[in-house]
């Protein structure tokens, strides 16, 4: 099969919570035990770093990623979903895998997979962890699906967990509350290995303190980031911050991988150039999007994947800050998400084009139109992302901002339409 046909095929067998939402999830480690056990656990060949939390994750991720390849090591990344291309999930150095290795991987292991029946996130994830291994990588940053304890990451021993911060998500499959989000996200601390924590909410944080006490694990909080060097919009200083704490915390307990590359790690013998180097060459490295991305300077036009309420306060803030006569914004957003609790950090004076993704998953143009007429926005119906994107760069002037977000899909499929 090619490469094409393997993946549509993938797509159609296997179920794909980023398409179909809650129905895809399969709570329990059984299937992915079953698969690494498959696959010859490839999970204990690589050294890791685990990371999990409601927003800010990917970002850590992608810093991290960053850190490690300005030290020269072989550095494998793991993330969740993608926006254009299957392969943006698995990267080695910032290099999607090729196709010839997700075609090799299902080939050889189709009529086990079939057996199994695992979910499109369980395969995807061990894809990653034979590949990690196979490439014999010096260290792999893996971020969790949807919470931790039994998320199928959490096979893992990695030399740190990360937990960036907890705020309602996905309540129908982690709880209802935040400390109940909270103890599913700390099931990644493992026995006696360090745990970082991004953010200190009053809730949150006993829960992580009484676990790590459980397992023996050193507990590190983060700081928020104050410095000038930065990157994307103001909400990254608290992904900053963990980074940097991430980075201490290795360092200082000498769980850094072995380099490879000597002559490159003498120039960087400072800790503090490698992260001003990780953070300026942050896209490069690593092939960061989705992010309070620019995709245009006049107008300004920025997309990015905050989702839910937390997220949405975070880059609504930011887009009013900026300059502009004018603020358009495309958004559109799963079925599965609290409009109720959104809308209040929605501005008033902006320009809304409602729209929807071509996913199972979205709620529809009609349904998310009614909801935010509730709170007398200035609304058009737009019934796809080309056409909202297509009537607000024709309504915008030059100093105007475009703003396209409300979830994965929404700026996934934009991404696309602009390639």
């Amino acid at each position: 099969m090619t490469y094409p046909e393997i993946l549509a095929h993938i797509f159609q067998s296997y179920p794909m919570y980023h398409r179909i939402g809650s129905a895809a999830y399969k709570e329990g480690l059984e299937n992915i035990e079953l698969l690494a056990a498959m696959a010859g656990n490839p999970e204990k060949k690589f050294k890791a770093i685990h990371i999990a939390g409601t927003n800010g994750k990917g970002s850590v991720a992608h810093l991290l990623s960053s850190y490690f390849q300005e030290l020269g090591c072989k550095t494998g990344l793991f993330t969740s979903p993608h926006l254009v291309d299957f392969r943006e999930r698995i990267r080695i150095n910032g290099k999607e895998i090729a196709e010839q290795t997700v075609v090799d991987f299902f080939e050889k292991y189709q009529t086990q997979m079939f057996e199994i029946s695992p979910s499109f996130f369980e395969m995807t994830t061990i894809l990653a962890f034979d590949t990690f291994a196979a490439e014999n990588v010096d260290i792999a940053i893996i971020e969790t699906g949807l919470g931790g304890r039994l998320d199928a990451t959490n096979i893992l021993s990695p030399i740190l967990s990360v937990i960036t911060n907890i705020s309602l998500d996905h309540t129908k499959m982690l709880g209802n509350t935040l400390s109940e989000i909270a103890f599913e996200k700390a099931g990644i601390i493992k026995e006696n290995t360090s745990v970082v924590i991004g953010e200190y909410h009053p809730e949150t944080f006993p829960v992580f303190e009484q676990m790590a006490k459980s397992k023996n694990a050193p507990l590190f909080l983060a700081e928020e980031y104050t410095g000038d060097m930065h990157f994307g919009g103001d909400y990254q200083r608290k992904n900053l911050g963990t980074f940097m704490k991430c980075v201490e915390v290795i360092e200082a307990r000498s769980q850094k991988p072995e380099v490879r590359s000597q002559k490159l790690e003498d120039r960087r013998q400072e800790t503090g150039e490698a992260l001003i180097a990780a953070i300026q060459n942050l896209s490069p490295n690593t092939g960061f999007i989705g992010r309070w991305q620019i995709v245009s300077e006049k107008p300004l036009t920025i997309c990015d994947v905050a989702h839910n309420p937390a997220g949405i306060e975070y880059v609504m803030a930011q887009l009013q800050k900026l300059p502009h006569d004018k603020l358009h914004i495309i958004i559109g957003f799963a079925n599965d998400k609290e409009i109720d609790e959104i809308i209040p950090f929605l501005p008033k004076d902006a320009i809304y084009y409602v729209t929807q993704a071509h996913v199972e998953r979205a709620l529809s143009v009609e349904e998310l139109f009614q909801k935010l007429s509730s709170a007398k926005l200035n609304l058009f119906k737009t019934p796809n992302i080309l056409k909202a994107y297509l009537q607000a760069t024709q309504s915008a002037q030059e100093n105007d901002v475009i703003f396209i977000g409300g979830s994965f899909f929404v700026v996934g499929e934009f991404l696309q339409l602009r390639n």
